[in-house]
């Protein structure tokens, strides 16, 4: 029935325009009663946007699963991620909707409204697991809408291709750039154990790996290291062997 009811909206919406179609011509199409309509959809603009408080629901859920091993950002970068596979999962009425919402200025204005229910749950989510830092209130705030700017802006890219391509990696592509500006980077590799790191003792040669900046003179990159390692060594004595990257 629902689907029914969503199928014969967009029918209509597309032969009479939307302005143009009435509750009443819907059920009508559909074969039902007005009734029926509103135990499905509480107004016409909702028969548009028919997953919405389904994805909502989920990534609540989601969110509400985590616990401390979740790294935050990452967190609400992945329950985006959410919102992505509901309109993945049929494409064309994807982009069908896109065209109708961007032709009607009060489907505009209640998509709006969904997206900040979206970023108010991952803004709650934040703030919890931010509870006791330094702004952090202003962070979760902050990072919630950058998670809303960026899957928004790859997935309006995806629906003006007419969702060609690959969506999961556009969306990916533009997580990434806040997962890289607000989220904890992966924990460096495990250094080794001192037992397996050869002592001074055993090898007398001092080996120093320098990382710098292109075009710093060798000569003051050396005597750094040698000033530094050696204080009481003339520069330019021989036992210390650098290695430049």
């Amino acid at each position: 029935m629902r689907d029914a009811l969503v199928a014969a909206a967009f029918r209509l919406f597309l032969e009479r325009g939307y302005e143009q179609t009435t509750v009443d011509d819907i059920v009508a199409l559909a074969g039902v009663g007005r009734r029926s309509f509103f135990r499905y959809f509480p107004s016409k603009e909702d028969v548009v946007f028919p997953d919405h408080e389904r994805c909502l629901a989920d990534m609540t859920a989601f969110l509400a699963a985590s616990d401390e091993r979740h790294e935050p950002v990452r967190r609400v970068c992945d329950a985006a991620r959410l919102v992505l596979l509901m309109y993945a999962e049929n494409p064309s009425f994807s982009v069908q909707r896109y065209r109708l919402t961007k032709r009607v200025p009060g489907l505009r204005a209640y998509e709006l409204s969904v997206v900040w229910r979206y970023e108010r749950a991952l803004a709650e989510y934040l703030r919890g697991r931010f509870t006791g830092r330094a702004h952090g209130t202003l962070h979760a705030d902050v990072i919630a809408a950058a998670v809303v700017a960026a899957h928004n802006n790859a997935l309006r890219s995806w629906l003006r291709s007419d969702g060609r391509g690959d969506a999961t990696a556009t969306v990916d592509h533009a997580l990434g750039f806040v997962q890289s500006a607000f989220g904890v980077p992966p924990a460096p590799a495990t250094a080794p154990t001192p037992a397996a790191v050869p002592s001074t003792a055993e090898h007398p040669e001092d080996v120093v790996v320098v990382v710098t900046r292109r075009g710093t003179p060798l000569w003051r990159v050396l005597r750094e290291i040698e000033t530094t390692l050696e204080p009481d060594r003339t520069p330019g004595d021989q036992g210390t062997q650098c290695l430049y990257l």
